[in-house]
């Protein structure tokens, strides 16, 4: 609630909890995927309190950035000291995926 409340002070447009569908066949599933906050309708912000981020979280965050159709993600790890240190940047549809 914290992290949402800043983007509304700024008059920033956010959807918290946002339903990821998954089409198989021409099929819509609801497999129960959640995107935490989407920015804008723009940046995905998929939020952790793990004690080190795993491989298994960027594949977590490209699976919904390529799903729900946004390009940008950060992933935040809320769960050390200094917060910068729990933060990754990902960039979808590149030639590579890039990783800041």
């Amino acid at each position: 609630m914290c992290l949402c409340r800043e983007p509304s002070i700024r008059g920033i447009p956010f959807e918290r909890q946002i339903p990821i569908p998954v089409e198989y066949k021409g099929v819509k599933l609801d497999c129960g995927y959640r995107a935490d906050i989407v920015i804008d309708g723009t940046i995905l912000l998929e939020i952790k309190a793990v004690e080190s981020l795993l491989p298994i979280h960027d594949a977590q965050l490209l699976s919904y950035l390529k799903l729900g159709g946004w390009k940008i993600g950060l992933l935040i790890n809320f769960n050390v000291e200094l917060l910068k240190n729990g933060l990754r940047r990902r960039v979808f549809g590149l030639v590579e995926e890039v990783i800041l």
